[in-house]
């Protein structure tokens, strides 16, 4: 009988056939396709996530907007060159923060001598950064407003109060070159080496930035505090022990 079917029906029933393995062939794709897509965006999305676990924050951006003059403050410096040879220091840029790490004093220093060597490499100072900086006298006078009173957090900070020409109470200042912990085999390391160890922070890449710096001292003086306070109070009651027994032994003297 399927020889006697009409030409055009058997051409019908090939075009049915055809159409049907097709539209099965572009579901079983689709299914195919999507399956594959899930998968695709599935480890994209992994990915992403991995991402952003692996994407530390940064211990010296402040957690705090308050930008008030706190009882503790830590200051940072940086220096160009002056005298002939431009090897003499003097105060280009001076910042200080607050105990959140804010910024309260960032100024550009126009030192008394000309000068020589910006040492830019290192200070990020550039000659443009002086043309509109404050008179030292000016910054001077300011920042010992700022100081006055409180604890001061730096690293190696009798080289920062050299170049202002200032000084400041022993007992209020906090120097993380000083603290015995942070030394090494008696010897003090280098602030760079200290937010590298402590703070888990990469530092001092290329140009200095002393807010950044000031940042960084002030963290590491803000999680030794209490220990650090305990051993400076321990330190000043054994002078003044020392002091009172040095008075005895002179009055014995004396009276013998």
């Amino acid at each position: 009988m399927a020889s006697n079917l009409n030409p055009n029906w058997a051409q019908l029933l090939e075009t049915l056939k055809s159409n049907g393995s097709n539209k099965h062939f572009s579901k079983h794709s689709q299914r195919s396709d999507g399956a594959t897509e899930k998968t695709v965006l599935g480890k994209r999305k992994e990915r992403s996530n991995d991402n952003s676990e692996a994407v530390k924050p940064n211990p010296l951006v402040p957690i705090s907007s308050d930008c008030s003059l706190t009882d503790v403050v830590a200051m940072d410096c940086e220096m160009v060159g002056v005298s002939s040879l431009g090897n003499k220091s003097a105060l280009g840029r001076v910042a200080l923060v607050n105990k959140w790490g804010n910024v309260i004093y960032d100024e550009y220093v126009r030192p008394l001598d000309h000068v020589v060597d910006f040492r830019t490499k290192i200070s990020g100072i550039r000659p443009r950064d002086l043309r509109k900086a404050k008179n030292f006298n000016v910054v001077q006078k300011k920042v010992a407003e700022l100081i006055k009173g409180r604890i001061l957090v730096g690293h190696a900070l009798h080289n920062d109060l050299k170049a202002l020409l200032l000084s400041h109470l022993k007992k209020d200042i906090r120097d993380t070159s000083e603290y015995t912990p942070f030394l090494k085999e008696g010897r003090s390391r280098s602030l760079k080496n200290l937010a590298s160890q402590f703070l888990d922070v990469e530092i001092q890449n290329g140009e200095h930035c002393p807010v950044q710096d000031a940042r960084a001292a002030m963290l590491l003086y803000q999680k030794n505090r209490k220990q650090w306070d305990r051993s400076i109070k321990d330190f000043i009651r054994l002078k003044e022990k020392q002091k009172k027994r040095k008075q005895k032994k002179k009055l014995k003297h004396g009276e013998s």
